[in-house]
């Protein structure tokens, strides 16, 4: 296997989606996109330590758009390479049957909650709903949009409402507090499609610099 320098996924070389050559080397791509991305700047990729390394809004994060996996990233960061009190990331997505289904099976949770109509609708919720945990997955995937390396410590969360399945929802992760030398509080909620908080909490990350690929 080969890794589409474009967006990391693996791909097999006997049976690429694209090809591309540059500088006398042949690239192979996931995709006819991910080969017009990487033609559309080809120098971005072939010249950086982790080509495959997604931006946003001009940062380097360490997300891959992997697959073309859905979701809607906002930074509000002063200095990339200092983060500081009020630097925030957002994410928005929908999470409809598909994500809920997928995450029980990858996870064995298969509450009939979740999963089964007839039986949530006897429920005091009166329908599916989403599994908690995997709305608060939002609130990890935010927090690794942060420039740099973020690094998971611990993670507080109150689920305030019930996530009703197929609706938008933003992850909101804002630095509140820097408690030592690259270690900050994060205040971190999720809202569902009318602004209402469904998830809250705070955690605690670590961010340390991007890595750098070993020139010698």
């Amino acid at each position: 296997m080969v890794v589409d320098i474009a967006c990391g996924m693996e791909v097999d070389p006997d049976d690429p989606g694209a090809t591309a050559e540059y500088r006398g080397q042949r690239y192979h791509f996931c995709s006819e996109a991910c080969k017009e991305h990487f033609e559309a700047d080809p120098e971005r990729y072939v010249d950086a330590d982790f080509p495959f390394l997604e931006e946003i809004e001009g940062m380097r994060t360490t997300r891959l758009p992997y697959g073309g996996t859905p979701g809607e990233f906002h930074l509000s960061v002063a200095d990339e390479h200092d983060l500081d009190v009020g630097d925030e990331v957002t994410l928005t997505r929908r999470l409809d049957d598909e994500a809920a289904d997928q995450f029980a099976r990858i996870t064995s949770d298969t509450n009939a909650l979740h999963l089964n109509d007839a039986f949530a609708a006897e429920t005091r919720f009166g329908e599916r709903i989403l599994h908690g945990t995997l709305v608060a997955g939002l609130i990890s995937a935010a927090l690794a949009a942060f420039p740099g390396l973020t690094i998971y410590l611990d993670q507080h969360l109150e689920f305030v409402a019930p996530a009703a399945v197929g609706d938008t929802y933003t992850a909101r992760c804002t630095i509140v507090d820097e408690l030592a030398k690259e270690r900050y509080r994060v205040s971190t909620r999720v809202e569902n499609g009318d602004g209402d908080i469904v998830i809250q909490g705070t955690a605690t990350i670590l961010v340390d610099e991007m890595p750098r690929r070993d020139q010698t």
